[in-house]
């Protein structure tokens, strides 16, 4: 069999699918990008029929751009944007509503009202999440209350609810098959992460019917097939992982005390803590990292909402930038007297803070303040950010302390951002060759579990690093510089 494996990479913003050789060499890729959709503030949508076209558009255009034809790819793994929610008709496969995206914010209320009614420790206890409307539960919960008819649709089994890898490997087999994987499931707030099922008593919390529901597979499962008019052939789906566990596979953070964070649109620390399932004390997740062959890896996982999005935000929305990489050398040239804080409180704050209702502020600015120092804010709010990160993973579980970060995203390639990170953790920061680490993820599951690509010793083996940046700022300006972004925060927060 060929040692080729497709990776479709399901993003907040586009959609990558990748051909990797048995090398772990990138031969063929497509990327689109996709509409965003704001309804009202706070709220995200994307359109379903988007997704889903950007999806066979590049997995052609990837096929095609590899000079090869979908007979000769052994396997495809899927990973996606987590927690965003799709409900659909079973018999046409099409949405009843726009997906609502995982920075959406309109279950606030609900929220506030579940934490109210003392429901937070009963949920923490089953499914190692806070209650916020980042996870997928109140979603689901407000389209059902919120589409006309749809809860009466659910009762009776006509519809089903998938995170976005769900809807794809639906309409992918051709609505033969409804399931979805553990990492995936772990983060719906409906999960029970000990018990690896879905949980009767949360269910009922939420009011949403076990009918509308995928089964939980492995992340390393027979999936089952696409239709052959997609793509020319069939090809099996044999892996399937959200992007951030995806992303932890990638880097063969296979060990406990193992972390790396992705930097895309939001930021994702996830610290391997192996079979050993670790409350946090310091609000952050406790989540199934991977599920292989039946026994589950757990994690410690730091959620960031906006990291790559404030880069965004700077060239599309205040126009001081054309393209992101540009963000770096005009940091660089910032000026070092000016202390400017950006709090990219967008869509609320996430991990530690888990804040809703936050919304971003600029604090420090002065008449000599310009576009490099916004800049520099941007990219150092994200340092800042995996600081605080790294601090409440170290006050959680003290095997943290001695640990290298792994770093892949889009943000990464940028040197003065890196460097930035290390200086602010005082920790050395690891850049891999290979960056495309969340679409490598979904690979290695497909392709290990097709047999053409080896296992997690092989695949460890092989990882290589492209350079290490390690820390060089005094701890005096370290301290003044951490210290100025707490009182930011603390500034930001909601009464």
């Amino acid at each position: 069999m060929s040692g080729y494996v497709l990776a479709i990479d399901q993003g907040t913003t586009s959609t990558r699918a990748i051909v990797f050789d048995d090398g772990y060499r990138i031969k063929g890729v497509a990327q689109q990008e996709f509409p965003q959709h704001f309804p009202r503030s706070g709220w995200v949508e994307h359109d379903p029929e988007d997704i889903w076209n950007s999806v066979v558009d590049t997995v052609r255009g990837a096929i095609a751009d590899a000079s090869l034809s979908a007979s000769d790819i052994a396997a495809i793994g899927i990973t996606n944007q987590r927690e965003t929610v799709v409900l659909w008709d079973r018999e046409t496969g099409k949405a009843l509503h726009n997906a609502i995206v995982w920075q959406d914010r309109r279950t606030s209320d609900f929220c506030h009202r579940l934490v109210a009614d003392g429901a937070e420790p009963t949920i923490t206890e089953k499914t190692g999440l806070i209650v916020d409307p980042y996870f997928s539960g109140t979603k689901i919960a407000w389209l059902l209350d919120h589409v006309e008819g749809a809860r009466a649709r659910a009762e009776r089994g006509e519809l089903a609810f998938g995170t976005v890898d769900s809807f794809l490997l639906f309409r992918l087999t051709g609505g033969k098959v409804h399931a979805t994987d553990a990492s995936n499931a772990s983060r719906t707030m409906l999960f029970d992460i000990s018990a690896n099922d879905w949980d009767d008593d949360l269910l009922s919390l939420l009011k949403v019917p076990r009918a509308i529901l995928p089964e939980v597979m492995d992340c390393d499962a027979d999936f089952g097939a696409t239709e052959p008019a997609l793509f020319g052939a069939s090809i099996g789906v044999l892996g399937m992982a959200g992007d951030q566990h995806a992303a932890t596979l990638g880097q063969a953070c296979f060990e406990p005390g193992m972390l790396k964070s992705t930097y895309g649109t939001g930021c994702f620390a996830v610290l391997n803590t192996g079979a050993e399932r670790v409350a946090s004390k310091n609000r952050l997740l406790t989540t199934i990292a991977y599920r292989l062959g039946g026994r589950t890896t757990f994690a410690l996982e730091g959620s960031i909402f906006i990291a790559g999005a404030a880069v965004q935000w700077l060239r599309d929305g205040l126009k001081i930038i054309d393209k992101a990489d540009v963000s770096g050398p005009l940091a660089a040239k910032a000026d070092d007297e000016q202390d400017v804080y950006l709090v990219p409180a967008f869509t609320g704050l996430g991990a530690p803070w888990w804040d809703a209702d936050a919304r971003g502020a600029i604090y420090g600015l002065s008449r000599k303040t310009g576009p490099n120092e916004i800049v520099r804010a941007a990219l150092e709010a994200v340092c800042y950010q995996t600081a605080d990160l790294l601090t409440a993973m170290k006050k959680d579980w003290p095997r943290a302390g001695d640990t290298t970060l792994r770093v892949d995203g889009g943000m990464v390639a940028s040197d003065w951002t890196m460097q930035c990170l290390a200086d602010l953790l005082d920790a050395p920061v690891d850049r891999p060759v290979v960056l495309e680490t969340t679409a490598l993820g979904a690979a290695w599951l497909a392709g290990q579990k097709a047999g053409v690509w080896p296992g997690m010793e092989g695949f460890a083996e092989r990882w290589r690093l492209e350079r290490r940046f390690e820390p060089r700022m005094d701890a005096v300006t370290r301290g003044r510089k951490l210290a100025g972004w707490a009182d930011a925060v603390r500034r930001t927060l909601t009464p």
